[in-house]
């Protein structure tokens, strides 16, 4: 296995991830907000979850997000 190659592409996934992530949880709470379901103060919690097809990994993280 290419270690390098495997780690630059490991790194540009996970760049992926979070660029995505953010932008879709931020989307998510500008819209409850403007519906009333979430208020300033309010905390959320989220889950993420990584999953590689025939590998057999699922691997949940769960936190909390406080929006100011």
């Amino acid at each position: 296995m290419d270690e390098d190659l495997f780690n630059m592409e490991l790194r540009k996934f996970l760049k992926t991830v979070g660029v995505t992530s953010q932008r879709e949880i931020e989307q998510a709470v500008r819209k409850g907000i403007e519906s009333g379901a979430v208020k300033s103060g309010d905390r959320v919690k989220v889950k993420a979850t990584i999953s590689i097809a025939g590998l057999d990994l699922n691997h949940e993280i769960d936190g909390t997000i406080s929006i100011g």
